[in-house]
């Protein structure tokens, strides 16, 4: 069914890569992730969730106040009670284990030569413009999205297209900078990932549908993605996933496992996808001048 619309969407979406670094944790607390955006014109403007340009916009950041952290803990390193005055240095930095010291995003087959990106979030939905700038553009065509007036309905079938499964790892700490470096390696391509589901309801901010429910849930890394008809015809982007409360709860139910009986207790939840509305989109383009394409009503 969406055999087509996948091939013409895939041309346009692009995944991010993300490497975050915990402090305290071994491998170094490399910890490999992603997110997706897709372009809505040909002159290197994109849109992804506001969740992921937070995570790019935090890089210089963080990295800047683990250098610091990294300088302190050098001079203290041969004091006599370097165990004590860690802590203290800790705790002054605010880290304990598993706390966040570094990010490194890697924007894939956007450009050759990628010089810059300039970031546009939303005020309110958790929607955010880029403008990529750089040499080699490595995208073809662009989004076409739902003309104005046209109504979502419930029952209708539509997709979403992204890259939630980080199976990379191209990255390393450069130990000269002791910092996230990306390592040339083809073999690290990621390869998206389609999901369907039908609209089930609307969600509404001052009157106004914002948000598209979609029966099966957006998994993690498709947050930036497309959804799109059998066209390929752009109705929102996926930006979160919701958890009902069914209410089916068992408690201490016994059932076999194996050949032995188990008590189990379960409480099921049905885990539905959330995308932020064309029309929330396409106002959000028009406010900062950025043209956009619209299939014919």
């Amino acid at each position: 069914m969406f055999v087509t619309a996948i091939e013409r969407v895939n041309q346009f979406t692009r995944p991010i890569k993300f490497v975050t670094r915990l402090y305290g944790q071994k491998n170094q607390g490399l910890m490999p992730g992603a997110a997706t955006l897709f372009f809505v014109n040909e002159d290197g403007w994109a849109i992804t969730c506001n969740h992921v340009a937070e995570q790019i916009l935090q890089e210089n950041t963080l990295h800047q106040r683990y250098l610091q952290f990294a300088a302190e803990r050098r001079r203290i390193s041969n004091e006599p009670n370097f165990a004590a005055q860690l802590q203290r240095l800790e705790a002054q930095f605010g880290y304990v284990s598993g706390s966040v010291i570094g990010v490194s995003a890697g924007f894939v087959d956007c450009m050759s030569q990628l010089e810059n990106v300039h970031i546009i979030p939303h005020p309110r939905h958790d929607l955010a413009l880029l403008k990529l700038t750089g040499k080699n553009q490595k995208y073809r065509t662009s989004a076409v999205f739902l003309a104005d007036g046209q109504p979502i309905k419930p029952g209708k079938t539509l997709c979403r297209l992204g890259y939630p499964f980080a199976e990379f790892n191209n990255f390393r700490i450069n130990p000269d900078l002791d910092q996230i470096e990306w390592i040339n390696d083809q073999s690290a391509a990621l390869q998206p990932f389609p999901i369907d589901g039908i609209v089930t309801r609307h969600l509404y901010d001052n009157g106004q549908a914002s948000a598209i429910e979609i029966s099966t849930p957006g998994l993690r890394g498709q947050s930036g993605g497309p959804l799109f008809d059998t066209e390929g015809v752009i109705y929102g982007m996926q930006f979160a996933t919701r958890h009902l409360h069914l209410g089916f709860d068992q408690i201490n139910q016994e059932v076999w496992v194996g050949n032995q009986p188990t008590n189990v207790s379960n409480h099921p939840f049905l885990h539905v996808g959330m995308c932020i509305n064309a029309d929330i989109i396409k106002a959000f383009l028009r406010e900062n001048n950025v043209k956009f394409h619209q299939n014919k009503s």
